[in-house]
């Protein structure tokens, strides 16, 4: 086969990159060439440097090249944490956007949204982003445009939200690779059980754990809740926007989650508020603000209470992990 019909995807792996979302694009695009019996996918490991890259899962990956030699690629993945940073703040970044102007795709899965914005290539383009990481990506990057797509493939761009969304990335690329047939195959190799396209959303747990089959009410009333962390909302407008009473509306969630919708909302509030304690630099002051509290006192009394410890201490117990053996935060 003529070497220009091989399309070779390069993973940018970072220190604490999630293994789950390397092995979800390689695995798919190996099983496509062994159906069609057409090497058509190749791909590299590349890593800033050129040295071995430890895992989320502390499994360590030999990369084929740094990323100063890395040539000949067609597509460039990056994977880490959100917290990665380029060691050399200067020279990486400039070399990937050199591969951008040469008409390489640029992409990122889960965390690796981060560094390649941090490189400053997602300028226009629209960013799948991870719910998990969602806070603290707008709360650094508030121009670039967030979805919660499960993938975004566009203009030159790729990115995918988690490790389930890589194999949907990677089942596009065999698609329009290979054709349908051969997309369908892989994914029932795998029991995938369906190639997820444009416009499907990422599913967020619900705190019950019940997560699609609440009711419509209380769905819907969750949803206005997720829109309004930063300028709350109250139950009386909730109810208002939904046309029905608040009382109906403690009912429901009462029936289906065992808690108040105040209850909930709250546990919202603060799953976006550690998603900033733990993945932003943000001063508590502006961590409150995120989340709609005028000061502190009352976020640090909350987040105590939803996870036993408060902002302040948790922050310091993530970075003396991180500090203790160069040890990364482990990643979705």
């Amino acid at each position: 086969m003529n070497k220009s019909e091989i399309q070779t995807i390069g993973f940018l792996l970072f220190p604490g990159f999630p293994m789950a979302c390397l092995t979800s694009m390689i695995e798919p695009l190996r099983a496509a060439n062994e159906i069609a019996q057409a090497e058509r996918f190749a791909w590299q490991l590349v890593s800033e440097t050129g040295e071995r890259v430890m895992s989320s899962a502390q499994v360590s990956f030999e990369p084929n090249c740094s990323l100063a030699d890395a040539e000949e690629l067609d597509v460039i993945i990056l994977l880490s944490s959100p917290m990665a940073h380029f060691e050399n703040a200067k020279s990486s970044p400039a070399k990937l956007r050199r591969m951008e102007r040469a008409g390489r795709v640029m992409g990122a899965v889960s965390g690796g949204v981060f560094p390649l914005v941090r490189a400053g290539l997602m300028q226009g383009h629209r960013c799948s982003v991870h719910w998990c990481y969602e806070a603290a990506f707008r709360a650094e990057f508030p121009d670039i445009e967030v979805t919660d797509d499960v993938t975004v493939s566009e203009k030159m761009r790729a990115t995918a939200s988690g490790a389930a969304a890589a194999f949907d990335l990677a089942l596009h690329m065999i698609d329009n690779t290979f054709g349908a047939d051969v997309a369908h195959e892989v994914a029932c190799w795998f029991q995938h059980p369906l190639m997820r396209g444009k416009g499907v959303r990422q599913r967020v747990p619900m705190l019950d754990g019940t997560g699609p089959a609440l009711p419509i009410l209380v769905s819907k009333a969750a949803a206005l809740f997720a829109q309004r962390i930063e300028d709350p909302i109250s139950i009386a407008e909730v109810a208002d926007a939904l046309q029905v009473t608040p009382r109906q509306i403690e009912r429901s969630f009462k029936k289906a989650t065992g808690q108040s919708p105040t209850h909930y909302y709250r546990s919202l509030r603060m799953k976006a508020a550690r998603q900033l304690v733990l993945y932003s630099k943000d001063t508590l002051p502006e961590i409150a603000l995120a989340v709609g509290y005028s000061s502190t006192t009352p976020l640090v009394q909350h987040y105590r209470t939803a996870f036993g410890l408060s902002p302040q201490e948790d922050r310091e117990q993530i970075n003396d992990f991180r500090v203790q053996g160069n040890m990364p935060l482990p990643s979705i």
